[in-house]
């Protein structure tokens, strides 16, 4: 058998008629593997199979031009006439009619996309029987229970793909005769119980639609069709081409193929398999099948599929053709090969095969062992790996097989990893419980996380959230610190004076049980086991040796203390590329002082309260330029509002009230009036556009120059003892050059004041991170002044759209579900809008400072999307937290190796 596959041109069209439908069959085939934009993915390899000579059932594959007619309003009368003369050909190969005749012509229909989509759209297998036909079918087939039990499948899946009977009802009434009967599985039911059930079938068919089964095989057969192309626009379908970014508009194939059949006899069998292990790599083969079944059997859990190496006992001649059928279809599509097959009466028939799904354990190992064998190269092996599959090597995954899932809620896959442990519902309560070793495991649960919640934070092993996005704080800092998150789970009502989580009926208390998966945003019931993250597996240490020496962009990492810089360096990081110094500021040794600062009326008790500060924030610099060495260090100066670092207004209310019931002469209390007052003082109607960022530095200079002086007091103190510190410091929220030229000179002024007192000098650079839309498009105003720009993607989305990224999951479900937005504009970047900022940025930027370096350090900058866009117009570097490094070095790899086919094939 050969697979050196035909592939020649598509049949010759006329100028202005369009080839609807492509016959495969019997050796030939009107399509090939070339076609999938044309036949989809599935109709491509059932051309490229039938052409290589394998025993591929024939049939027909209607292209995906019809169905964006479908999606259009109107299909085109040519696709009937071509659909017919597809099918009399079908029944001429194969000696039979659809649906008539002694031995009546049976199809499946099956969707198939360009892109490999599993699971996502319609099926209906047994096409084409009727009343007359089953009859027909169970005389040739001397075997009336697998006629009946093909019928009651047919008007079971047509039912519910075709004329939206639910599903549900013909399961009531399937397992009500088992009942009745006492039989425990299906496929002990008799030809006279199947008789039954199709009966109770039609009758459920006819109360639902008003209308009979329909007993013509041909307008089954349009239904179906039909059906498949409106399975197109199903809301599971339409949520997988969001997640994996597969154009909507593309549409599906449909594919006929003249049925075999695996529930025949007990000579008879179906299964899928892969060429190698999907979970682990191991070139291995690997699969599952079932004798006396069809293809629904071994998927839906009806029966325990055995392993298909089993398969090798029951039928060794079946089994060993099967291998060497997979394994030459894996060398020619030089990838890892997903397969289905059926066997009839001892024949082996290959139903497709497509490039297998995978893990990222995977991925990499069979980009590396398919690199040694010498099946692709490694700039092949570089591009089969998708950049966030490498988080499977950082974080711990949840232990899924032969466990019973229910999953409670879906939220937002704020930070990827699994996490199981006891809830607590407050930062207090996890602390306290993790001194005294009573959990051993935590996830802390909130309505929301707020930056007082950072140390119970730090204990728990996951967060889970009601409220909040994919840039909320819970997002960002768990993604910091490389903990599992779930953020806006809004299904979870979240009651913290009970201590309550409630959800799908359920009531979860203190103590009780969860489990999280913070890469797939589920919250799961119970108490699952977890698999370790392998940052240092050596089949990825490998990988990423291929990938760095590829890449332009620098990779660098957001990390605010010393032990996130220490994790960053271990996966890569070129360097930080934003310290955020706020959050320093939250440690229980350091927050009252902060808000000493904050309550201070005069700056002469504002500097005394910074002056305390000034040694601690050092100290944090200190461990960041030696964890650091030589790599730069971008330092953003204070940024949010001051009332983030008080309680909240309405705690205080609370407080006090208590006080004044119980202690109404307690001394406290003057002291919370106080705090309570300035609260007051410092609300803003809206913070996040109010007194922060650069704002805080020129109304109260005193805190950029005490900043200042921490950071460069530290980089002086490091090159004293032998580092060599490369310093920068950012201004945010920069909207006009005077703002930036007003903070840069007392920084240079704190920095002479600094290098004359120490008698040492060190290299730094002063520039700002571009996060409103005024700073892009005067950036050239601005490069007078910064010595490097970073784009803060974050704000620069918020202020583009005018959306908050905290509030953003109220309707951006709605959005996306309706296709306004294509993906969160918060995860990854919009390049037709806010994207334009930023390139516009970069260009009047450099038209003023042509060597001005510039970087991203949103949450963006993990993102493999927004990695390239950001090669593709010329960045420096990326910054992203600790656990998204790998992705962003890939990404970065597979951006420069697309510029580079680009201009080959420029060249040609």
């Amino acid at each position: 058998m050969s697979l050196a596959v035909l592939d020649e041109a598509p049949a010759k069209q006329g100028k202005t008629s369009t080839k609807y439908v492509y016959f495969f069959g019997g050796g030939k085939a009107d399509g090939n593997g070339k076609m999938k934009d044309v036949l989809g993915g599935k109709g491509a390899g059932l051309a490229e199979m039938t052409m290589a000579g394998l025993p591929v059932p024939p049939g027909f594959t209607i292209q995906t031009e019809a169905c964006r007619e479908y999606m259009r309003g109107k299909v085109s009368a040519q696709v009937d006439k071509e659909m017919k003369a597809a099918l009399e050909q079908l029944e001429q190969m194969q000696g039979q009619k659809l649906g008539a005749g002694d031995n009546p012509l049976l199809v499946s229909v099956r969707s198939g996309a360009k892109f490999s989509m599993p699971g996502m759209m319609d099926t209906i297998l047994n096409l084409g029987l009727n009343d007359v036909a089953v009859e027909a079918l169970a005389k040739r087939s001397n075997n009336p229970r697998f006629a009946y039990d093909s019928y009651r499948r047919l008007i079971q899946m047509f039912g519910d793909v075709v004329l939206d009977v639910p599903k549900k009802k013909f399961e009531h009434i399937f397992d009500g005769v088992k009942q009745a009967a006492k039989i425990k599985f299906d496929y002990d039911l008799t030809a006279a119980h199947l008789q039954k059930i199709i009966e109770e079938y039609k009758k459920l068919v006819k109360k639902e639609t008003g209308n009979d089964f329909p007993q013509n095989p041909w307008e089954q057969l349009k239904a179906a069709r039909d059906a498949v192309f409106s399975s197109w626009q199903n809301e599971r379908a339409k949520t997988y081409r969001r997640i994996n970014r597969i154009d909507d508009a593309i549409g599906t194939a449909v594919n006929v193929q003249a049925m075999v059949f695996g529930n025949l006899s007990e000579t008879s069998g179906t299964g899928v398999g892969f060429t190698r292990n999907p979970a682990t790599g191991e070139h291995a083969f690997f699969g599952e099948y079932l004798m006396n079944a069809q293809g629904e059997d071994v998927v839906s859990g009806v029966r325990t599929p055995l392993p298909i190496t089993e398969l090798e006992k029951v039928m060794p001649k079946c089994f060993q053709e099967l291998k060497d059928i997979t394994a030459k279809m894996e060398k020619h599509y030089r990838d890892m090969q997903d397969f289905e097959f059926t066997i009839q009466d001892g024949k082996l028939y290959m139903l497709q095969t497509r490039n297998g799904k995978r893990t990222g354990l995977a991925a990499v190992r069979v980009a590396l062992d398919m690199v040694k064998e010498g099946l692709i190269t490694k700039e092949e092996g570089i591009q089969r790996v998708e950049p966030n599959q490498l988080y499977d090597f950082l974080v711990p995954r949840l232990v899924e097989k032969g466990e019973k899932i229910e999953v409670l809620a879906t939220g937002l896959p704020a930070s990827p990893g699994a996490a199981v442990g006891q809830i607590v519902f407050t930062a207090e309560e996890a602390v306290k419980r993790h001194a005294k070793g009573d959990y051993k495991s935590i996830v802390l649960v909130r309505g929301e996380t707020t930056p007082e919640d950072i140390a119970g934070m730090e204990v728990a092993d996951g967060i889970l959230t009601s409220r909040g996005g994919m840039t909320s704080h819970a997002a960002v800092v768990t993604r910091g610190m490389g903990k599992c998150c779930v953020a806006g789970a809004g299904d979870c009502v979240v009651d913290e004076a009970k201590k309550e989580l409630r959800v799908k009926g359920h009531v979860y208390r203190e103590g009780d049980y969860i489990s999280l998966d913070g890469t797939t945003g589920r919250v799961i019931a119970g108490r699952l086991k977890t698999l370790d993250a392998q940052p240092d597996d050596p089949d990825l240490v490998k990988f990423m040796s291929w990938v760095d020496p590829i890449r332009r962009l620098n990779i660098r990492a957001n990390a605010d203390i010393p032990r996130d810089a220490k994790m960053a360096r271990q996966f890569g990081a070129e360097g930080i590329g934003l310290c955020r110094t706020e959050h320093m500021f939250f440690a229980e040794d350091r927050i009252e002082y902060m808000r000493t600062m904050i309550l201070a009326t005069t700056e002469k008790d504002r500097r005394a309260a910074l002056k305390k500060l000034l040694p601690m924030q050092r100290s944090d610099f200190a461990g960041l330029f030696k964890t650091m060495e030589a790599l730069p260090v971008t330092i953003r100066l204070l940024d949010p509002p001051l009332h983030e670092f008080l309680p909240k207004r309405e705690d205080l209310l609370v407080q006090i009230a208590r006080l004044e019931e119980s202690k109404p002469r307690s001394p406290k209390l003057k002291d919370l009036r106080t705090l309570l007052a300035r609260v007051e003082e410092l609300h803003e109607q809206n913070p996040m556009l109010g007194l922060r960022g650069c704002r805080l530095g020129i109304t109260f200079p005193e805190i950029t120059e005490m900043q200042a002086r921490a950071i460069l007091e530290a980089a002086v103190a490091a090159k004293v003892k032998g580092g060599d510190p490369h310093v920068e410091i950012m201004i945010p929220l920069i909207g006009t050059v005077e703002e930036m030229r007003n903070q840069t000179a007392i920084v240079r002024r704190v920095a002479e004041e600094v290098f004359k007192e120490k008698g040492s000098k060190v290299d730094y650079m002063v520039g700002t991170m571009i996060e409103l839309p005024r700073a892009a498009l005067t950036a050239d105003q601005i490069a007078e002044e910064a010595e490097f720009f970073s784009f803060g993607t974050n704000d620069l989305t918020q202020t583009t759209y005018g959306i908050s990224r905290d509030d953003i999951n109220n309707f951006l479900p709605t959005y996306l579900k309706l296709g306004i937005f294509k993906q969160d504009p918060f995860a990854t970047l919009d390049q037709a809008g806010v994207g334009q900022l930023v390139k516009m940025g970069v260009e009047k930027g450099r038209a003023t400072r042509p060597k001005l370096k510039i970087g991203i350090c949103g949450e963006h900058g993990g993102d493999p999307e927004s990695v390239k866009f950001c090669h593709k117009i010329g960045l420096n570097y990326v910054s992203c937290s600790p656990f998204r490094l790998l992705t962003a070095r890939l990404a970065a790899a597979q951006a420069a190796l697309e510029e580079k086919l680009g201009e080959r094939e420029g060249s040609k």
